[in-house]
């Protein structure tokens, strides 16, 4: 597992010891950052059910603002903070390490994206998840994003509260799945 791209290329990343945390594919992590290019630039950036926080760390790399991580295992909490020194990477990141919830009531900012990743056989962290983004209006930023990586056999919803689904992209045993606040023809381009 490596960084894909920009100020922290080709640097390896640790994952969390055990079975617990299953990465995310550095083919499939740069599928993402491909779609959201050059967005990533000076943005906000929330990584839920973080692992070993590759996909905050690459946006941090492709030059995000600032990036949240939330995860609660304790494997997974470790590898993060080794990635985090190992790179340097101080000021940037918050990392949240009790739960998505309590990031999103201590981060009192707009995100313009969110990026989750729970275990794929948790199908219900999904929904509470996606659930609650869809009823809360102030954390995605304007033309934000929330993106779901799960198994390619499990289907997400098309909408979840004001949550639309956008784009869909299958990768070997994974999928994308791009969500924007419904707003009519207002709603940006994924």
């Amino acid at each position: 597992m490596r960084v894909i791209a920009g100020k922290y290329r080709s640097r390896r990343l640790l994952a969390p010891d055990g079975m617990a945390t299953r990465p995310t594919s550095d083919r499939l992590k740069e599928t993402l950052f491909n779609v959201l290019g050059p967005r990533v630039d000076g943005c906000r950036f929330a990584d839920l059910y973080a692992g070993s926080g590759a996909v905050g760390i690459e946006a941090v790399s492709r030059g995000a603002s600032k990036v949240w991580l939330a995860e609660k295992a304790p494997a997974a909490i470790k590898a993060i903070r080794v990635n985090l020194t190992a790179l340097g990477i101080t000021n940037s990141v918050k990392i949240e390490t009790r739960s998505v919830k309590d990031l999103f009531s201590k981060a009192n900012v707009a995100f313009d994206f969110i990026f989750l990743d729970p275990p794929y056989e948790a199908e219900q962290e999904y929904l509470l998840t996606l659930n609650m983004l869809g009823k809360s209006s102030g954390l995605l930023a304007a033309g934000g994003i929330v993106i779901a990586e799960h198994a390619k056999r499990y289907s997400l919803a098309e909408r979840y509260g004001s949550l639309r689904r956008a784009r869909v992209l299958l990768q070997g045993d994974a999928g994308l799945t791009f969500y924007v606040v419904d707003e009519g023809l207002n709603a940006p381009p994924v």
